[in-house]
């Protein structure tokens, strides 16, 4: 017995306090992402008769997520040396102790089991608001529970837990591949064979709270310091940089977004603003770790650009019913970021100077990418005609009509509604 508590007392004196407590804030601060950052973003963007629909879906993901977890995705993801996927080792936690440093780092095993699982709980959350008003909540559930298991753990193994694609030498600090490019392919996809909600595009779905949508979006910014520093897994001059970088990418691309609208539509709209954000975060997420202040600014004021046109292009001219933009903005940034760290990662543009030369660089993300993008795309659609199978993906059109509050879960989020 005193050899083992010896033995526990020598492993918890690797874990460094100062960088347990950064995890444990960043895991506060990325689960505040989704509940209530994400919620209230999206609920504020649906009309009001959905508005509860959709804070219902993020908190059903954000439970079913966490347990699937800690059951056997961590293990699938993390644990294992095969280049595809992990084992099922510890499934529960079976053997990791309290005791327990994570590998690589200073902070115990159960914390990054923790921090992990935001990361679980907001992917899946993200493709939520390219099906708002018209999928059943059942069936975003399961879908969503097949998703983590056939999607999201193998990737994040690949890129994140010693798999081909970490082999090989993708850089993804936060995301950009796992996160955003998986969820925002899966919710295109989606879109598509959900089919549009009645009326679009001849008739518009305006927002009903934009100040609800502020409200997210500026929970959404905080949290993502969490989300991209955090992934440094210390407390160090590594994680405040990449917090400086983040912060200055939504800067940039919410002011070029703004200038965007201004030249396009005369004014500039407080949604717009924090889209443009929005789009900034996402893009940076994966480069965070390689590129200075200046890479940041570039990044996000091409993320801007490129998202905005991405947004026109899906909605009006393709007319997919991308509901929220998850695609234009999540997954085309995603996309983007982790192609523009090849350049921006360089130290000859203010980079940390930690990538490969450009050619080989931009020839690694890219296969990560195309990858991933495949992977996704198709696991999408094996899972929806499973889950239509089984539950049907759509309510009906009386159910629409009357609001996915009402019909769904028997609640009004504004009684005066008629």
């Amino acid at each position: 017995m005193g050899a083992s508590s010896a033995h526990a007392q020598e492993v918890s004196s690797a874990a460094d306090s100062g960088s347990t407590a950064w995890i444990l804030t960043s895991t506060v601060l990325v689960l505040f992402m989704t509940m209530p950052g994400l919620a209230l973003f999206y609920g504020g963007l649906v009309r009001g008769r959905n508005v509860l629909s959709v804070m219902a879906q993020c908190a059903g993901i954000a439970c079913i997520a966490s347990l699937l977890w800690v059951g056997g995705l961590y293990s699938l993801a993390f644990k294992g040396t095969g280049a595809w996927i992990g084992n099922l080792d510890a499934a529960f936690l079976k053997g990791v102790s309290i005791d327990a440093v994570a590998p690589g780092t200073k902070i115990p095993e159960v914390l990054f089991v923790m921090f992990q699982m935001t990361f679980a709980i907001i992917t899946p959350g993200l493709y939520v608001g390219a099906v708002v008003e018209r999928m059943k909540f059942g069936a975003i559930l399961l879908f969503s529970a097949l998703w983590l298991i056939l999607v999201y753990a193998p990737v994040t193994h690949w890129v994140w837990g010693g798999g081909w694609l970490q082999v090989m030498g993708v850089k993804d600090l936060a995301g950009g591949i796992v996160v955003h490019a998986t969820a925002g392919v899966s919710a295109l996809v989606l879109a598509i064979l959900l089919g549009k909600r009645r009326g679009f595009p001849e008739h518009p779905h305006p927002p009903h709270h934009p100040g609800m949508v502020f409200i997210g979006a500026a929970m959404l910014w905080v949290g993502w310091f969490g989300f991209n520093a955090g992934s440094q897994l210390a407390a160090g001059s590594a994680a405040a940089m990449t917090m400086l970088v983040t912060h200055l990418s939504a800067c940039s691309a919410a002011m070029v977004w703004c200038l965007l609208e201004r030249f396009r539509n005369g004014k500039v709209g407080l949604i717009g603003m924090v889209t443009g954000l929005v789009a900034g975060l996402a893009t940076i997420t994966p480069a965070s770790g390689d590129v200075g202040p200046l890479g940041a600014i570039c990044i996000g004021a091409i993320a801007a650009v490129v998202c905005y046109y991405a947004v026109s292009l899906i909605r009006e001219k393709w007319h997919i019913d991308d509901s929220l933009d998850v695609f234009a903005v999540h997954g085309v940034g995603g996309i983007l970021g982790t192609l523009l760290l090849a350049f921006f990662g360089q130290s000859s543009l203010g980079g940390l100077g930690k990538v490969k030369a450009v050619g080989t660089q931009l020839g690694i993300q890219a296969t990560g990418l195309g990858v991933t993008i495949l992977w996704s795309a198709l696991a999408t659609v094996v899972i929806a005609y499973a889950v239509k199978a089984i539950l049907g993906l759509r309510v009906s059109e009386e159910q629409e009509y009357e609001g996915m509050d009402r019909s769904e879960h028997g609640e009004n989020a504004y009684p005066m509604e008629p």
